[in-house]
């Protein structure tokens, strides 16, 4: 069963006020509401890191992010530590985005019972996928529906490198809320107008079918691409 965060943050303190601050305002504020998926610490007690639910971002803006990746420095002499964190929409992501700053890989599975289980081998393999390697696709928007009726993740991407074929990828998982399990498939587009066309038409009606995609996504650490137009956003469904 999920766990509330235990930082181990007694006897440290944050590195200068602008951290402090910060901290507060991202993690300690809702950490009443946050619930431990995945953690790992190292030894010598310099590094933590933690993939956590977030239930107060239900109540918030529709369709953001519920999932937290953490990654605690501390400075064991000084006593102080510093941190690193990212909103994401799907647990695979989390574990990429950590596993690039230092956590082993075999470290960041989900505990046992926590979450929908995988529904079939190709909702494994893109996982794996997206969780090993993390540096080639850039997160551009998501989407998260925690609707009974319609639980559903989607996730926009785009490659690093401008030229590269298909560079708009689109992950969708879907739950399956009697069962508790959980598919994830990908799509592939050439340009971001076909991608967000596509999103408008999956979110409008009962869901669209993803395009196969051609290769391998690889999300990196999210950031919006420079130059790429926000899609809008509605309550009913992510076009932002």
């Amino acid at each position: 069963m999920p766990s509330s965060p235990d930082f181990r943050l007694d006897g440290y303190n944050a590195v200068n006020d602008r951290v402090a601050e910060r901290f507060w305002q991202h993690i300690e504020i809702e950490e009443g509401d946050l619930s431990v998926l995945a953690e790992h610490h190292t030894d010598d007690q310099r590094h933590s890191y933690y993939v956590m639910h977030n239930g107060a971002v239900t109540w918030g803006i529709p369709g953001e992010p519920q999932l937290v990746a953490l990654h605690l420095q501390r400075d064991v002499e000084a006593a102080t530590f510093r941190f690193q964190h990212e909103q994401l929409p799907l647990v695979a992501m989390a574990q990429s985005w950590l596993i690039a700053r230092g956590c082993p890989e075999e470290a960041m599975a989900l505990r046992p019972g926590i979450g929908a289980d995988p529904a079939d081998e190709a909702t494994r393999a893109l996982e794996a996928r997206l969780t090993s390697d993390g540096d080639h696709f850039a997160l551009v928007t998501s989407y998260t529906s925690d609707d009974p009726d319609r639980t559903q993740i989607t996730a926009l991407l785009a490659a690093i490198d401008e030229n590269a074929p298909q560079r708009f990828r689109v992950l969708l998982e879907d739950v399956d809320t009697e069962n508790w399990t959980r598919t994830l498939r990908e799509g592939s587009f050439s340009t971001y107008e076909e991608a967000t066309a596509w999103w408008q038409a999956h979110w409008s009606s009962d869901g669209v079918p993803l395009p196969t995609a051609q290769t391998a996504a690889r999300p990196s650490a999210p950031s919006a691409m420079p130059g790429l137009p926000a899609a809008p956003t509605s309550r009913t469904g992510p076009t932002r």
